[in-house]
């Protein structure tokens, strides 16, 4: 197990599913954490990440909204490297745009912009599989879903996937940004995502899941 010992990381979006497992592995390897969270005064998004080992120490908590400019700034300054987790992921979506594309991609983008800032040598963004798996072609046993597929725009907005859109663009947006600036990123196209929750509240993926076992949805 590689040891962070002495290496500052910051993790946008600490208070979700995948963000808070990743700070709990990161503070067991011995890095200093920087997490972001939209309200570092609301418990449920705080408490679970304070009580892990190694937190009184190493975790430092920053405010930061996906939707302003800079203020990731001070989070991600004197970082070795930046985790981007933090992107809305809901079913019952009234305002598309309002909801989930601009905090994914105008979020995505100012993340990375404050990462150019403190010229972060690595940027490792949490993408997802409907960023890759939506644009109409069949997806038959055979076929092996590579680094050239992505989810077509087109496709999603015909079909209302906004939540796929919006993990699309913002995909996109980041190589796009990444490339233009010569920063480093690495994407990470994960599926649902379920196991024990450390937070408090039920995230959209597990939910999926209860429903199944108590019976609410077939």
């Amino acid at each position: 197990m590689s040891s962070g010992t002495g290496k500052v990381v910051c993790v946008t979006g600490a208070s979700g599913y995948i963000a808070s497992w990743l700070v709990k592995f990161l503070l067991q390897r011995g890095y200093t954490v920087r997490a972001t969270v939209r309200d570092t005064a609301d418990p449920k998004k705080t408490l679970h990440l304070q009580a892990l080992d190694g937190a009184k120490d190493r975790l430092h908590l920053f405010k930061a909204s996906l939707l302003e400019e800079g203020t990731f700034d001070d989070a991600v300054a004197g970082c070795d490297c930046v985790f981007h987790t933090a992107s809305p992921f809901y079913h019952n979506v009234k305002d598309p745009k309002a909801e989930l594309l601009d905090p994914a991609v105008n979020g995505t983008l100012n993340v990375l912009r404050s990462c150019k800032k403190a010229s972060i040598k690595r940027v490792i963004v949490t993408s997802s599989m409907a960023a890759v798996a939506y644009n109409g072609k069949p997806r038959t046993p055979d076929v092996v879903v590579d680094e050239t597929w992505f989810s077509s725009a087109e496709v999603c907005e015909k079909n209302k996937q906004w939540y796929v859109l919006s993990k699309t663009l913002a995909e996109e947006a980041a190589w796009k940004y990444a490339n233009d600036n010569g920063l480093e990123i690495i994407t990470i196209n994960p599926t649902m995502v379920i196991g024990p929750l450390l937070q408090p509240t039920l995230n959209t993926s597990t939910e999926a899941i209860l429903k199944f076992i108590n019976g609410s949805q077939a």
